[in-house]
């Protein structure tokens, strides 16, 4: 008799869907960097001598005429993940696009900065990690893949079970809805001090705050069934689509594997109407401490910082878990990792300024649930640049670019969470509106590298096959900075 342990991977992987994290900036696996309009249109920011500089540079702030300065930054961001499939049982000599849609269009961020004599104060809030919602109307192949493999399987039975009549399946059909929310709010303050002209120094923490939303269900699961003969087993003649349950039932009470007979019970109940389904909230908290300083001389900037790792677990708040796997009160790990960045920005005219810089994640050694992170194969190296041009006193434009480069496995990359190396590019510009405030708006969108993942056990069928990850992404970026 075939061997149904697959089923509980299928209701598995599923429900995890829910339960993945949807990055949709730039930055490292778990981290978001562009908290600023003016990275839309420029990306290097790591010398900063602005009021953003107060998350990527807050060694720099001290480098602000004395008073108040904020920065307030709103972002729509908008992406797919494309995972396009070639499984012989679910594609046949085809392949299958699956899509998922992230958007959000409102993610606002504040930074601020108060400078009075060799020291300046500094903050921010923004969403450092996460940020936005996920929607899969069509399923992933983690979970297709096992639902294509059930139709052989019950061939199989009702040869092994019934030689002398039919019971075969030539197809299915399910309904599924899977939508989550994932957020990590940041809230970040400090200090710069002056030393002198040339250097200054800055110590601080960030407090980050996770909140995640999860909800699902696979609800009426059908099989095309052709039978014939077995009433006698109770399964009518018949060919086309049906209920499944009595079918699982019979398959149920003939093993006596403990795992198999719980996974047939739940593949039983994503066949009834109420389905299976999943509600449940997510939570944690956690400090960071972070370190930079800071390096000005006739016209050349060159800021540094390292942001140390935060220890994250996260615990399930669950309402409904028709798996049994998420229990509430369960505690995942989900650190931010640590962060290094350094930069500069020099004016090779007054009215012309070039800037560069570089971000080191240390992914590796960041927990992640089930110990993921064990499959990277290096961490997360960032190499920017930018530059930005006045035009007049009241205009300037800006453009600037991204290279982003991962440490990835096989292991690591999954249909339910994958990374692709990319690039971006942005542009945009500035309008002084008043000789204290300043208008800031850019685009920027990023190109991602297909990344090619051949398997000879796909998702857990025993049978070879391919995917290929890719994204998209725009992100729209306006903000205003004012000083007084």
């Amino acid at each position: 008799m075939k061997d149904f342990n697959w089923l509980k991977s299928f209701i598995t992987l599923t429900i995890a869907l829910l339960f993945t994290s949807t990055a949709v900036y730039a930055g490292g696996i778990l981290t978001n960097t562009n908290l600023s309009a003016r990275f839309a249109r420029l990306m290097a920011l790591e010398a900063s001598t602005n009021a953003d500089a107060a998350y990527y540079n807050p060694a720099g702030t001290i480098k602000l005429s004395e008073g108040f300065h904020f920065s307030f930054s709103n972002q729509s961001v908008f992406q797919e993940r494309i995972i396009t499939s070639s499984f012989a049982p679910m594609t046949g000599t085809g392949s299958k696009e699956f899509i998922g849609k992230a958007s959000a269009p409102v993610v606002p961020s504040l930074q601020g900065v108060y400078r009075k004599g060799k020291w300046a104060l500094s903050g921010n809030l923004a969403v450092i990690g996460g940020g936005g919602k996920a929607t899969f109307n069509d399923g992933l192949p983690s979970f297709e893949a096992p639902i294509a493999m059930l139709v052989p399987s019950v061939t199989g039975f009702g040869m092994q079970a019934f030689p002398n009549a039919t019971l075969k399946s030539k197809g299915y059909s399910i309904d599924q809805y899977m939508h989550g929310v994932n957020y990590i709010f940041g809230a970040q303050l400090g200090a710069a001090y002056e030393i002198n002209e040339m250097f200054s120094v800055y110590g601080g923490f960030r407090l980050n705050i996770v909140q995640n939303e999860y909800e699902g269900h696979l609800t009426n699961l059908k099989l095309d069934i052709e039978s014939q003969g077995l009433a006698g087993a109770g399964i009518p003649d018949q060919n086309g689509f049906t209920d499944p349950t009595y079918i699982l039932g019979m398959i149920h009470s003939n093993v006596t594997d403990a795992d198999t007979k719980n996974s047939l019970a739940l593949a039983m109940k994503t066949a009834s109407p109420e389905g299976a389904n999943l509600e449940s909230k997510q939570s944690g908290w956690g400090v960071a401490p972070i370190v930079g300083v800071h390096f000005s001389h006739q016209g050349l900037n060159i800021g540094a910082k390292y942001e140390f790792k935060n220890g994250l677990d996260i615990e399930n708040k669950t309402t409904t878990d028709d798996t049994g796997m998420f229990k509430d009160g369960v505690n995942t790990a989900n650190d931010t990792p640590a962060l290094f960045t350094i930069g500069a920005s020099y004016d090779i005219l007054p009215s012309l300024t070039a800037s560069a810089g570089f971000h080191y994640f240390f992914d590796k050694d960041a927990s992640m649930a089930n110990h993921k992170q064990r499959h990277l194969t290096g961490n997360t190296k960032e190499y920017l640049a930018g530059i930005e041009y006045t035009i007049n006193p009241m205009f300037l434009v800006s453009i600037g670019g991204q290279i982003t480069r991962y440490g990835l496995g096989d292991d690591f990359q999954s249909d339910l969470s994958f990374s692709v190396n990319s690039y971006s590019l942005g542009f945009g510009g500035a309008v002084n509106l008043s000789k204290n405030v300043q208008l800031n708006i850019g685009y920027f969108f990023t190109n991602y590298s297909d990344y090619n993942k051949t398997s000879t056990d796909y998702n857990g069928t025993k049978i070879a096959g391919t995917d290929v990850f890719s994204r998209t992404n725009k992100v729209f970026a306006a903000g205003i900075d004012f000083s007084f």
